[in-house]
């Protein structure tokens, strides 16, 4: 099992949804869903299910769940 750890900042209430590399090494998120009620959470969770091609099981926020920066966890299996 391969773990990987993203920092990413999140924009809520985007136009569309869309997850990219900054040059820095972090990531930036886009999402259209507001921050309410974990619903921005669970929209990044599935883009970046999507993205890493793994299930969202696999996912967790580790750090900045109320907040726009935030640590993500991604435990892939060596044959993914």
């Amino acid at each position: 099992m391969k773990e990987e750890t993203l920092q990413i900042k999140v924009k809520p209430n985007a136009k569309t949804s869309a997850l990219e590399a900054q040059e820095d090494g972090t990531w930036k998120a886009s999402i259209k869903s507001p921050p309410v009620d974990g619903k921005a959470n669970k929209e990044l969770i599935a883009l970046i299910s999507k993205t890493f091609k793994c299930p969202k099981r696999a996912i967790s926020i580790k750090v900045g769940t109320t907040g726009r920066m935030k640590l993500v966890k991604i435990k892939r299996s060596e044959l993914a």
